[in-house]
């Protein structure tokens, strides 16, 4: 397997190389936060009254955490560090109600972002000989205008999709040769099931990766599409709060996302606490942008949880690795008291054969309690056998799913193309709870 690097010096630097390149971006980045209204109160309230208290990488701990409701109350400019005119692009983030949270990106850190999002690219062993089709959203959401970018600077030929269509999709796809996808893994098994209906056989595509990102995903899930589109798929980790896609990626051995150390500094920490994990130990995901000074980020909180380990990859990369995203410290539904995350749910059902490719989790009340409802999609062949054989896979489904999460949903079993389709980020999850 050939290893291909973007920046092999960076790529593979000794740890403490990578921390003499964090010690001296964190300092130019609470330079530019001191110019901020936000930080600007923040930072003197802990005794941070200029970059030169910041003497080591320790002193970060020193600073508060910033959380989202921060940034929506800071909205629309209290946490910009540059005149607008320095501005060339904003952004905001997807999926929020009410105010949003806006990001705003300088010539120059526009530039580091798409460098990165290159080597995120590289790291895959995708190259300017392969052709990107980009079925992520355009516009105010970040994943599809980073990807976008940072495809050009490999020097890919790049397909500007956007989302949705499916036929219009498929067609590009043979029409193009496309060689490299960007999608969420939920659209993309949903064109799966569309394939026949389109006359379009897998033969006729040129499919060989895809990079998947921007829904939670398992194991199980990955190992489906790359078993249906005989590719590679690679996992990938980002937020438009630190910028998009281009924050960790998994390399040519899929073992995990390589985080890229010297554009930011992650903790995992105990989510009730606030204190530091140790390596290999679950926690929330707190970041550090150390790649933009329009728009400082010091200490957020993403409430994804996940671990990170530090055996060295054999790419060659020296960049600790980042687990797939395991859950949400504020996506976790309690049920009857019970804690269940629905990446939980989706591990069990993706690992059984009869399972289409779509699914729905219902939580809803019945008199005093709450029922967990679990909705999967058969293939259509099993609609075609005995009652008894489809009763068979209902019981399976159920006896699994008690198993791993330890209470015992209803299960309904549903014909391919019956439960709701989503061309972008999939509504895995329906509480009324609330609603009552």
């Amino acid at each position: 397997m050939e290893i291909r690097y973007w920046n092999k010096e960076v790529e593979t630097a000794s740890p403490e190389r990578i921390k003499e390149i964090q010690l001296e971006r964190l300092k130019k980045i609470v330079a530019a936060a001191f110019k901020t209204q936000f930080y600007s109160k923040r930072l003197p309230a802990v005794g941070i009254n200029s970059p030169d208290d910041i003497k080591s990488l320790d002193d970060l701990r020193r600073i508060p955490f910033t959380m989202k409701d921060d940034l929506r109350q800071s909205y629309p400019k209290g946490l910009l560090a540059v005149d607008t005119s320095e501005v060339v692009r904003i952004h905001t983030s997807s999926g929020t109600t009410g105010i949003p949270t806006v990001i705003y990106l300088s010539a120059n850190d526009l530039n580091a972002a798409t460098d990165l999002m290159a080597r995120s690219i590289t790291c895959t062993g995708a190259d300017k000989t392969d052709i990107l089709q980009n079925m992520m959203s355009y516009g105010m959401f970040t994943g599809g205008l980073c990807m976008h970018y940072g495809a050009e600077r490999v020097g890919m030929m790049v397909i500007p999709a956007a989302s949705g269509n499916t036929k219009r999709q498929v067609q590009l796809m043979k029409d193009f040769r496309t060689t490299v996808l960007h999608v969420t893994p939920s659209y993309l098994l949903h064109i799966h099931s569309k394939l026949p209906e389109l006359g379009i056989p897998l033969k006729d595509l040129a499919l060989k990766k895809a990079f998947i990102g921007a829904e939670p995903h398992s194991e199980n899930t990955r190992k489906k599409l790359e078993s249906l589109y005989n590719i590679d798929a690679y996992n990938s980790y980002g937020l438009s709060e630190m910028n998009g896609p281009g924050i960790a990626f998994e390399c040519q051995y899929k073992k995990d996302l390589h985080f890229w150390e010297d554009s930011y500094i992650v903790e995992i920490i105990n989510p009730k606490t606030g204190e530091l994990v140790k390596d290999g130990e679950q926690g929330e995901v707190v970041l550090t942008n150390l790649i933009r000074s329009a728009m400082p980020l010091m200490r957020y909180r993403t409430r994804d949880l996940a671990y990170l380990h530090t055996e060295p990859c054999e790419c060659g990369r020296t960049h600790r690795r980042m687990s797939r995203i395991m859950g949400r410290s504020d996506d976790m539904l309690i049920i009857n008291g019970v804690n269940v995350f629905p990446s939980q749910i989706e591990e069990v059902i993706m690992r059984v054969p009869e399972v289409g490719t779509n699914y729905q989790i219902l939580v809803e009340k019945q008199g005093a309690l709450d029922r967990l409802v679990v909705k999967v999609e058969l293939y259509p062949k099993m609609f075609l056998g005995e009652a008894k054989q489809i009763e068979q896979v209902k019981a399976r489904i159920s006896d699994e799913l008690k198993a791993s999460i330890t209470i015992k949903p209803a299960i309904e079993l549903h014909e391919q193309g019956t439960l709701p389709v989503s061309e972008g980020k999939a509504v895995r999850v329906v509480d009324t709870r609330e609603k009552l």
